[in-house]
C-alpha cells in the first residue's frame, strides 16, 4: 500500500509549530503520504495525539481521504531506531522518499547532555535512517539561527564552523548537530539546513499548535508579570518568523535540487527584525484592547531590572516564579546585538515565489490569536 504513493514523507516533530503547519501542505498533494513519529506512552495516547493534529488541522471525517495519507509511528527520535520495531524501522527505510527532521526540544537552558540528547543524537538517527533508505530523495534538517551564537553582526547563510560562545544550551546543541550533518553532506547525503528564528503563528490566521517563546516574551514585554518594569532595550531587535512561511520553504525545498546542500535562513533579516521598544509598546497596546490590564511602564537599566525583579520573584505565586527564572534567557539573547542574513535565501525561494512577510503583515494575527485564546471559555 505504501508503496503506491509517488512521495513518502518520513516526518519527526510533527507536533511542532513547524512540523504542524507543514503536514497540510504535503498532504495538498494527492500523491504525497506521510508517516509522523509521534511519542505516546500506549497505543491509545498515540490515537489520542494523531486526533488532536486532525483537529488542529481541521481535518475532520470530510476528509477522510487526507486522513487515509496519514500514518503514525509510536516512537522516539532520540533513540536507536526511533525505538521502533525491527519490521517498522525496516518498512520505513524501504518506503521513505523525504525526511523532514524538525523535531527538537526548544527549551534554552537545559543541561548540556540534555540538549545534545535532544538534538545530538536525534540527528545521528535520522542520519543512520536516511543512510537506509532505499528510495532516498531528500533530507530536510531544521536547525536554528541561533547556532550563530554570540556572533556580532550577521550570521551568514553558511556552514559555521569556527568556534564561537553560545547564549544557551539550545544554541550550543544545534550547532552541535549541523556539524554532525555537515560531514554527512560532504559524503553525498542529498540535504538542506534550514536555520528559523523565532517561530511565531501563521501569517494568515496567527494560529500556532503550542505559544511557544515569544509569547512567553511578549507576556514579559507587556509588563503584567514584571509589575510594570522592563530594561531599557536600546537598539536591540528581535527576528520572528511565521510558521507557515518555514513550512512553505520546506515544502518546496523537499523536491527542489536547487536547495540541495544549502542553509536556508527562514527570518525577517536585517531589514525586517522588529526593534524591541516599538513592539513593547505594540504588545501593551494589544493587550489592553483584548481586555487585560496591564501596568504602566516603568523603564529601568538592565542590570537594575533583573536585580530587582530576581528579588521580588521571592514573593510570587510558583508558576510566575518559574515565568521570572526564564527571564535571564531572554535577557541574554537580547543583549547580542545580532540580525541573520537572508538575502541568498531570498534569491533562492524566489523560484517558488516565496517573499519573507514583513512582521507588520501578521503581528496583529498572531497576537490577536494568542489574545483570544486567553478568554474564559
Amino acid at each position: 500500500m505504501l508503496l503506491q504513493f509517488m512521495k513518502n514523507y518520513f516526518i519527526t516533530g510533527a507536533t511542532g509549530a513547524i512540523g504542524s503547519s507543514l503536514v497540510p501542505i504535503l498532504l495538498l498533494d494527492p500523491e504525497t503520504q506521510v508517516t509522523l513519529l509521534l511519542r505516546a506512552a500506549s497505543l491509545g495516547e498515540l490515537a489520542g495525539r494523531l486526533e488532536s493534529l486532525y483537529g488542529f488541522w481541521q481535518m475532520g471525517p470530510a476528509e477522510a481521504a487526507a486522513r487515509r495519507r496519514v500514518r503514525v509511528l509510536r516512537g522516539d527520535v532520540t533513540r536507536p531506531a526511533f525505538a521502533l520495531d525491527a519490521i517498522e524501522y525496516r518498512q520505513l527505510a524501504a518506503t521513505s522518499t523525504h525526511i523532514i527532521h524538525s523535531a527538537g526540544n526548544v527549551r534554552m537552558n537545559l543541561p548540556i547532555e540534555q540538549a545534545r540528547h535532544s538534538s545530538v543524537d536525534s540527528a545521528r538517527h535520522i542520519i543512520a535512517l536516511a543512510h537506509g533508505c532505499a528510495r532516498l530523495e531528500k533530507v530536510e534538517f531544521v536547525s536554528t539561527v541561533g547556532v550563530g551564537g554570540r556572533t556580532h553582526g550577521k550570521v551568514p547563510e553558511e556552514w559555521l564552523t569556527a568556534p564561537r560562545n553560545f547564549h544557551n544550551t539550545y544554541e550550543q546543541a544545534k550547532a552541535e548537530a549541523e556539524e554532525v550533518v555537515r560531514v554527512e553532506l560532504e559524503r553525498g547525503l542529498p540535504l538542506t539546513v534550514h536555520r528559523p528564528s523565532m517561530v511565531v503563528g501563521n501569517g494568515s490566521d496567527g494560529r500556532i499548535i503550542h505559544f511557544q517563546v515569544f509569547y512567553h516574551l511578549c507576556e514579559f514585554l507587556s509588563g503584567r508579570r514584571t509589575f510594570g518594569m522592563s530594561p531599557d532595550f536600546g537598539v536591540a531587535r528581535l527576528d520572528i518568523v511565521p510558521a507557515d512561511y518555514v513550512a512553505k520553504a520546506i515544502a518546496w525545498s523537499s523536491t527542489a535540487a536547487a536547495s540541495t546542500g544549502r542553509i536556508i535562513h527562514s527570518c525577517s533579516g536585517p531589514a525586517l527584525a522588529l526593534a524591541l521598544d516599538p513592539l513593547r509598546e505594540r504588545v501593551r497596546r494589544a493587550f489592553t484592547e483584548a481586555g487585560r490590564r496591564v501596568p504602566p511602564l516603568i523603564k529601568l537599566p538592565t542590570g537594575v531590572f533583573s536585580a530587582i525583579v530576581s528579588a521580588a520573584s521571592l514573593l510570587m505565586p510558583a508558576d510566575a516564579r518559574r515565568a521570572v527564572r526564564t527571564l535571564p534567557v531572554f535577557l541574554d539573547y537580547l543583549a547580542t546585538e545580532q540580525t541573520f542574513a537572508n538575502h541568498r535565501t531570498q534569491e533562492l525561494l524566489s523560484a517558488a515565489g516565496l517573499a519573507v512577510p514583513a512582521p507588520e503583515q501578521y503581528l496583529e494575527q498572531v497576537l490577536g490569536y494568542y489574545l483570544e485564546s486567553l478568554r474564559p471559555r
